[in-house]
């Protein structure tokens, strides 16, 4: 499956606790695995103390690459560009999850921005009731010249109003 298309939330099927179970997709229709802490009701059933957890996975959901395998390697293709690492960090409602978040970061342009990964969330009293502050990593690639500081300033401003369109998100100041 393709690993960076894979989405993770929360929730699953009725025999997990709804607290502390998740449900693997590929986009927002396919369902590749469900893993979780089982619902005190189902351990009841089972004649199980204790916590327990189980997980499952949908080996039939999982897509077939789509090219034969050979035994030649892929081209690899370099950039001779510098790559560059950009934090930032948004407060959002509490209810809006990392990922939607980061789809959004990578969204404002697929070809200059080759990956966004969250290193912080923060809930505190300082950021409103409610609210959270989710902090990613935006790693930027240039692959046809070298990016001016006018460059990384107008994608940042396509990153955080993408970020505010979909998520309602504003940067942290």
């Amino acid at each position: 499956a393709p690993v960076d298309k894979l989405q993770v939330e929360a929730g699953g099927p009725a025999w997990y606790h709804p607290g502390r179970s998740g449900t693997i997709k590929l986009g927002p229709k396919v369902v590749l695995a469900t893993f979780g802490e089982f619902h005190p009701r189902t351990l009841e059933a089972l004649d199980v103390s204790g916590p327990l957890c189980g997980f499952e996975v949908y080996v039939d959901a999982v897509p077939e690459p789509k090219a034969r395998a050979t035994r030649t390697k892929p081209r690899l293709d370099l950039s001779p560009f510098q790559a560059v690492r950009r934090d930032f960090a948004f407060v959002v409602d509490r209810a809006v999850e990392a990922g939607t978040l980061t789809r959004a970061a990578l969204a404002a342009d697929r070809k200059l921005i080759t990956g966004v990964t969250v290193f912080d969330v923060f809930e505190g009293a300082s950021l409103g009731e409610g609210r959270k502050s989710i902090a990613i990593e935006v790693s930027i690639q240039p692959v046809d010249k070298t990016l001016t500081d006018e460059d990384f300033e107008a994608l940042a401003g396509k990153i955080v109003d993408n970020v505010r369109k979909q998520t309602g998100g504003v940067l942290r100041g």
